[in-house]
Parts: structure tokens; C-alpha cells; sequence
């Protein structure tokens, strides 16, 4: 009989583990997760507060108003709704997934960042009438993980007080693009021929610039990652991009060229 109920145990602690094994965060969920997240645009539907703490929002999609309203009422509006606001980073853990909306917390106004344009010529992308000024951060949190959500998932559950699906004027002003550069700004790739608004919509901002003058033509590369992993150069000549390279780097600082990106 003891040696009965020691199997059971031990076939309920395997059981247990291995279910725990299947909703374990992978690093493939987490990329998918960042690259479907960063820099989507979306409508509040509600007030978003600032707030230097992260907004509570739980994985059933509520939130806890009275909370929110807290914090606006002490801090005062990010966005009210139908303003137009963008996810700028993206934070996953085993149990949460983090949403910085317009910057977070970030000093100046995020529209003050905004601008559109074609050739050499940009001007300030058109505001609604409500303007959203300032940034915040929504935190999702899991009961015991994340299970297997993806960036849909993570968009259905905002549905709430944000909204993906509404026509803004960046997807007008995407509409206008050509096909090329509108599929590689869909597809989160910067491309030879974006100018720098094309770029941060297709992959934000770099982690980093550098710039030089050569024989009269000024050069700026917008550097993207850090080691270990890959490091991405996009160069502007002027207001276009005139090369992507990407390269591998160690944490000892070796390299590996892994040649333009087509």
C-alpha cells in the first residue's frame, strides 16, 4: 500500500512538472512577443494615466479602475480617448509582460518625436484632437505564467483600453508609402531607400548614433542590440538609408559579419 501511494506521488510530481514545463516562457515566445509589440500603434479607449509605476492590468482583461483613476488623479493624463499612442518598449518575464506606452515616463512630449514625411521634407504628423502629450507603462500579470500568448493574444487582452484595429493616421500615411517600403516598415525591417521616420516606424529608436562627414556627405549610423547577439548598422547618407549590415557579437567583443541585409 505505501509503495502504491509513493507511485502516485511521484506520477502526480512528474505530471505537475511537466505541465509547467509546456507553459515556460521560450526565448522564441519572448522575441515573438517583442518584435510584434514594438512600435504598434494603437487608440485609447480610456483614460491612460501617467503614472512612474506601471499600471496594473491582469490576464482575464480588466483592470482595477480605481486605481487608475488614482493615479490620474494624482499625476494626470498620458492619453484620453482617441488619442493615438505607441508602444515604445517591451519587457517580458516568466509571468508579466511590461508595455512602455509613449516613452514611459520620459521628460518632453512624445509628439514632439513624431514626425512623417517623404523625400527631404518631414513635418509633425497631424494630432487628434486630443492630443496624447506624455507616456505611461501597462503591466500584464499571469497567475503562475504566461502559458503560450503572443503578440495577438497580448493585443486582444488590452482590447479594453487600447485599440489596434481602429484606421489612425499612421496607417494613412502607411497606405501612401510604396509597396517595398510599406511591406519592410510591416515586416519590422529597415531597408536602403527609408528615410530616419520610416525607420523608427519599421523599427524604432537605436540604441545608439554615430556620425562623420565624408567629402562633403554627412553619414549617420543608427546602431541597433547589443552583445551577446546581433548587432544591426543602419547608415543614412544625407536623409536615406544607403546600407543595412548586421554583425554577431560575443561577450568578449568578437565579431562575425553576417553581410548586408537584403
Amino acid at each position: 500500500m505505501l509503495r502504491l501511494w509513493c507511485s502516485t506521488i511521484s506520477i502526480l510530481v512528474a505530471a505537475s512538472i511537466l505541465h509547467a514545463d509546456t507553459h515556460k516562457l521560450t526565448e522564441e515566445q519572448r522575441r515573438e512577443l517583442i518584435r510584434g509589440l514594438t512600435a504598434e500603434w494603437a487608440t485609447a479607449r480610456v483614460v491612460l494615466p501617467m503614472s512612474k509605476k506601471a499600471l496594473p492590468f491582469d490576464s482575464i482583461g480588466t483592470y482595477d479602475e480605481e486605481v487608475w483613476r488614482d493615479a490620474n488623479y494624482k499625476n494626470g493624463p498620458a492619453a484620453r480617448p482617441g488619442d493615438l499612442v505607441q508602444i515604445t518598449k517591451v519587457e517580458v518575464d516568466s509571468d508579466k509582460v511590461k508595455l512602455e506606452i509613449n516613452d514611459g515616463s520620459k521628460k518632453g512630449s512624445f509628439w514632439d518625436r513624431v514626425q512623417i514625411g517623404t523625400g527631404n521634407q518631414t513635418a509633425p504628423i497631424t494630432r487628434p484632437k486630443t492630443n496624447a502629450m506624455m507616456g505611461t507603462s501597462i503591466e500584464i500579470s499571469f497567475p503562475d505564467s504566461i502559458g503560450g500568448i503572443d503578440s495577438v493574444g497580448v493585443k486582444k487582452l488590452l482590447a479594453k483600453v487600447l485599440d489596434f484595429d481602429k484606421h489612425t493616421a499612421i496607417e494613412n500615411y502607411m497606405d501612401s508609402l510604396p509597396e517595398p517600403i510599406r511591406e519592410a516598415i510591416k515586416a519590422q525591417k529597415p531597408v536602403v531607400g527609408m528615410d530616419r521616420e520610416q525607420v523608427l516606424l519599421a523599427v524604432g529608436p537605436p540604441r545608439s548614433k554615430s556620425r562623420e562627414t565624408k567629402e562633403d556627405v554627412d553619414y549617420e549610423d543608427w546602431i541597433y542590440g547589443k552583445p551577446p547577439g546581433i548587432i544591426r548598422f543602419v547608415k543614412f547618407a544625407g536623409a536615406k538609408v544607403v546600407s543595412v549590415d548586421e554583425f554577431y557579437a560575443g561577450i568578449n567583443g568578437s565579431t562575425a559579419d553576417t553581410g548586408p541585409v537584403q
